[in-house]
């Protein structure tokens, strides 16, 4: 859990989609911890994370079931947030579905859910944000450093994740001018119970930590101080970038 105290996010009001499990819980965490008041989607019920949060932090954040790919249902708690919590200042588009596929696997309907949830949600999302956010904000897209890298065995993930830096850094050009910051989260392979159950093995862990200049694995708590970062005034003259968390396998510059 992070020590690090960003004051100014105090009382803040944040919506994370995917916030209650993986990354986004961890985010969840430390959003509330700040003392923000958090708003999350997601698909599945999530009593225990609830309950969890409340007992750690002395409050619950607002959970809203939905899928982020039903494009109504997603602006609908955009605005269910900024109803109960008075305003939207940041937004985490956290949720992602990184699911295997081969080149000639895929057909349309596949690669549209794809694109649906990795791609198209984001968009959406960032167009609903930037409507409420009437005092400036700051918009945190979490891309992949999985696309930097070339890597087989998901290219519509791949895809997805490059067309979010992109947009990123068109949004962050556009929005600029209403106060909003707009940047792009690039995480290295953070193990998540998921990836741990689903797509870790010895011989790739043991790969990819050979790539890293840090010779530790990722947790879903290291994401925490660099997303509060970005949401904080720390980086308030920080915008349309894409920060790689990684531990040193991709560059930049």
């Amino acid at each position: 859990m992070t020590g690090t105290i960003f004051p100014d996010l105090k009382g803040k009001s944040v919506y994370i989609t995917g916030g209650a499990s993986g990354i986004g819980a961890a985010l969840t965490d430390g959003f509330m911890a700040q003392g923000a008041k958090v708003a999350i989607i997601g698909r599945s019920a999530a009593d225990d994370f609830i309950a969890e949060m409340e007992i750690k932090h002395g409050a619950t954040p607002l959970f809203m079931q939905g899928d982020i790919s039903d494009i109504p249902r997603l602006r609908e708690t955009i605005q269910q947030a900024v109803g109960q919590h008075g305003g939207l200042d940041v937004l985490v588009n956290n949720a992602a579905n990184d699911q295997r596929h081969a080149l000639d696997e895929v057909d349309e309907e596949f690669y549209d859910w794809m694109q649906a949830v990795n791609q198209k949600a984001y968009f959406f999302a960032c167009q609903e944000a930037a409507r409420q956010m009437a005092g400036g904000g700051s918009i945190i897209n979490y891309s992949s450093i999985s696309y930097i890298m070339g890597n087989a065995g998901y290219p519509i993930y791949t895809s997805a994740n490059a067309a979010i830096t992109g947009m990123t850094r068109s949004l962050a050009r556009e929005l600029g001018p209403k106060g909003i910051r707009v940047n792009a989260l690039a995480p290295g392979w953070v193990l998540t119970q998921k990836q741990l159950d689903m797509w870790a093995d010895p011989e790739g862990l043991a790969a990819h930590l050979e790539r890293q200049c840090l010779k530790e694995h990722l947790t879903p708590e290291d994401m925490i101080d660099p997303t509060l970062y970005l949401a904080s005034n720390a980086s308030r003259m920080m915008t349309g970038q894409c920060m790689a968390v990684d531990g040193g396998v991709v560059v930049s510059g």
